[in-house]
């Protein structure tokens, strides 16, 4: 069995611990109201705060809050009780490390696994029809089952559809002969009688579209993962000022209190209480009177682990949300998920229906709504799966029912669902209880008993009477449901996926209470006022596409930056006329134009060549051909008349001082130019004179030289001349020269050192004459 509820409270005055100091006053530049709160309650500003899936689908009928909640903390042995309070969870829990499948265990029969799901043990996405996939990314587990095994049983179930995911994008695959089949059905027979004129209420689930994408967002369904309340249960890094989601996070080296963590969620519920007044208001401007309180208002309330009650913290706030909501005639309901169920043989599920039936009482026990509405605040639940048989699972909940407390019997009613329970399967057992029928449209077109009416609203109606009065016998005001099915749905799978609008009415009396179940909340209202004209229909107007004048969004921007000389200040819309549509009640968008609620992105388009950019262009060849010019110039000797500055007026001192510094590196090129003209200019002439010097020794004629008479006789005398070597010929020029004028010049013998050779010089006038 799992721990039962914790029922406690926060004492401010003992909320933290006794090793934890109390706060520190204020910084003197900190706001009294933004510090009140240490918990960041708009999911805008931090990644901690979360929708609630429940209260973003069309109805609750289905695969929800398995998504975000994860399965309650094991006990830790640290001295507490068996119950394992909050308390009882680790100090500081890590993110936890991705958990590889086990192919080990044993694959349960195809209708266990259909009926676990529809009792709430086993997810449904893991069903054939594929579940969609929620915004939080953490997988669930509603409950521990391990200490608690379903009795054995030998009976042959009967296989049950899939209950998957109805509101999955994209249609369920079907396959032909499912096609073949449902095409093959009778054709329904609905009733052509309109409720006309319209004299009820007509109310809508959970959430506002418009209003959640207000800013601030303005909506009752904020929750956090588990993993939050374990963050939030250390103190801030700085505790004097309000929570950052970057600047100011939970410090997790300092000790946690189970306090702390406590506290945060129950900010979040007590920021959705308080939302829950504007979004009453704002429906009572355009005529809905009847809406639908999120399961999720108070985060894990009814959780097996992380449970608490509400009257401690949030009896003053609900109490205000109450005197606004009778004060205005307003009617609200509730509906528990699909696992909340009383003919489930698991005690664990039982067990955790109770919890959450009591959660919803107590929720609306603390509005304090007059006698009647609060007689006529009713909570819906489904009579769930179906094991061994019908008759089985109608006793156990008969059995479970018997041990309720008689204030939530008073509330509880019974509707009937799109898997397995029909009307016909449940006003038996709702005339024998006194339990209120709801009759919901949509789910009996889908499972009906064929062999007594036809499918349609035409042969219902036979039932009228036997329905209603489940209602008068306790003095509440009877309430259906209706919504369509998507225009492309052809099998039942397929068809319980919700239409994001409807398009009629159903036969139902003029005045009853509908509650429309449809993925566009209260656009789905106004489409069906729009469509019959019924009263409210002149309220509101199309909103004009990403634009909202009714927000401070741009008036505070305005305020923050430099304001221009001239320029009005800006008018800062009062609180309670934020997200009302202002004075035009521009609150309604077009089917599938979801999108305009939400700011314009920024589109970057490529530009396009303007004037002033040809300009730039044309100068920029023009400086361009100019320098060109000026070191051409240079190169060829010439001077270049340089441009003054003043020539040009509209040049700026940016613009003079690039040309000033394009004329200085021009007139550098030119000089080094000239510099290494000059150097191959001389080179040339070098090159030419050893041209020169070469052709004058090949003309030379070798002839022998007579011998000449030296002191002292050599044998060398009478040797040629030598000719000019290779190496003699890449010689300087001027030594080239001075060999060519000493050429006559008798040889040295080889065997002669050059020193003798030097020596011996003839110094004899009359040879040199000759």
């Amino acid at each position: 069995m799992p721990p039962a509820k914790r029922k406690r409270s926060i004492d401010p005055a003992k909320a933290l611990s006794s090793s934890e100091q109390a706060p520190t006053p204020l910084k003197r530049r900190a706001s009294s109201r933004t510090a009140t709160t240490s918990a960041i309650t708009n999911p805008d500003r931090s990644a901690d705060v979360i929708d609630a899936p429940d209260a973003l689908r069309a109805s609750p009928d289905s695969d929800v809050n398995t998504n975000i909640v994860p399965g309650p903390v094991k006990s830790q042995t640290n001295g507490a009780g068996g119950d394992s309070p909050l308390s009882d969870a680790p100090e500081v829990v890590e993110a936890p490390a991705p958990v590889a499948k086990k192919r080990g265990k044993p694959k349960k029969a195809a209708t266990e696994v259909v009926e676990d799901a529809v009792d709430g043990d086993v997810d449904p996405s893991k069903l054939k029809a594929p579940a969609k996939k929620g915004r939080a990314k953490k997988a669930a587990a509603e409950a521990p089952t391990a200490d608690v095994e379903a009795p054995a049983t030998t009976t042959k179930k009967k296989p049950i559809e899939s209950a998957g995911d109805p509101e999955a994008d994209g249609d369920e695959d079907a396959d032909p002969e499912e096609i073949k089949e449902a095409l093959s059905r009778p054709p329904p027979v609905n009733s052509d009688y309109l409720p006309l004129p319209w004299k009820g209420r007509l109310g809508y689930c959970c959430l506002n579209t418009y209003l959640r994408m207000s800013n601030p967002p303005i909506f009752s369904s904020r929750t956090c993962r588990i993993q939050s309340i374990l963050e939030h249960r250390h103190p801030l890094q700085d505790p004097t000022q309000p929570e950052h989601a970057t600047k100011n996070r939970p410090d997790k080296s300092k000790p946690a209190d189970v306090a702390l963590g406590q506290r945060y969620v129950e900010e979040l519920g007590l920021a959705n209480v308080k939302d829950i007044i504007k979004m009453v208001r704002w429906n009572d401007r355009y005529n809905i009177k009847f809406f639908r309180l999120s399961s999720e208002m108070f985060p894990f309330a009814s959780h097996p682990e992380y449970g608490y009650n509400l009257a401690p913290f949030a009896s003053e706030a609900l109490a205000e949300a109450g005197r606004v909501i009778a004060q205005l005639g307003h009617r609200v309901t509730t509906h528990p998920g699909q696992f909340t169920q009383l003919g489930s043989p698991r005690p664990s599920v039982i067990d955790n229906a109770f919890r959450d039936l009591e959660y919803h009482d107590e929720l609306l026990s603390l509005l304090k709504l007059p006698e009647q509405m609060d007689r006529d605040a009713v909570m819906i639940m489904h009579m769930g799966g179906l094991f061994e048989g019908k008759e089985e699972t109608l006793q156990r909940f008969r059995e479970n029912y018997a041990k309720l407390k008689q204030s939530i019997k008073n509330r509880l009613v019974l509707e009937n669902d799109d898997v397995i329970w029909s009307v016909h399967d449940l006003l038996p057992v709702c005339e024998e209880l006194n339990i209120p029928l709801v009759l919901d449209y949509h789910h009996h077109n889908i499972i009906f008993d064929s062999d007594k009416i036809r499918e349609g609203t035409r042969d219902i109606m036979d039932f009228y009477p036997r329905i209603t009065a489940t209602w008068t016998r306790k003095g509440i005001k009877q309430k259906m449901h209706y919504s369509e099915p998507t225009p492309q749905a052809i099998t039942g799978r397929q068809r319980r996926k919700h239409s994001p609008r409807v398009a009629s009415l159903p036969p139902c009396a003029p005045d009853m209470d509908l509650m429309i179940e449809a993925k566009d909340k209260e656009q789905a209202v106004f489409e069906l006022m729009r469509i019959f004209k019924l009263p409210g229909y002149d309220t509101f107007n199309d909103i004009v596409p990403y634009v909202r004048n009714d927000d401070n969004k741009m008036a505070l921007q305005a305020m923050n930056r430099k304001k221009k000389e001239g320029e009005p200040e800006p008018e800062l819309i009062p609180e309670v006329d934020i997200g009302m549509g202002g004075p035009e009640g521009r609150v309604y968008w077009p089917p599938t134009m979801e999108e305009w609620l939400r700011p314009k992105k920024k589109e970057v388009k490529k530009k396009e060549p303007s004037e002033k950019a040809e300009k730039l262009k044309q100068e920029a060849a023009a400086l361009y051909t100019a320098r060109e010019a000026e070191k051409k110039a240079a190169r060829e000797g010439k001077i270049v008349k340089e441009e003054s500055d003043e020539s040009d007026p509209e040049a700026t001192p940016a613009t003079k001082k690039a040309k000033a510094a394009m004329k200085k590196k021009a007139r550098s090129d030119a000089e080094k130019a000239a510099i290494k003209q000059q150097e191959a200019e001389a080179k040339a002439a070098d090159k030419a004179a050893l041209a020169a010097a070469k052709a004058a020794v090949k003309k030379t004629p070798k002839v022998k030289k007579e011998a000449q008479s030296v002191p002292t006789p050599s044998s060398s005398e009478g040797e040629e001349a030598p000719e000019l070597d290779d190496e003699e010929e890449d010689e300087p020029v001027m030594r080239k020269s001075a060999k060519a004028a000493t050429a006559s010049r008798p040889a040295v013998s080889r065997t002669a050192s050059r020193r003798s050779a030097k020596s011996k010089v003839n110094y004899n006038e009359d040879e040199m004459e000759e």
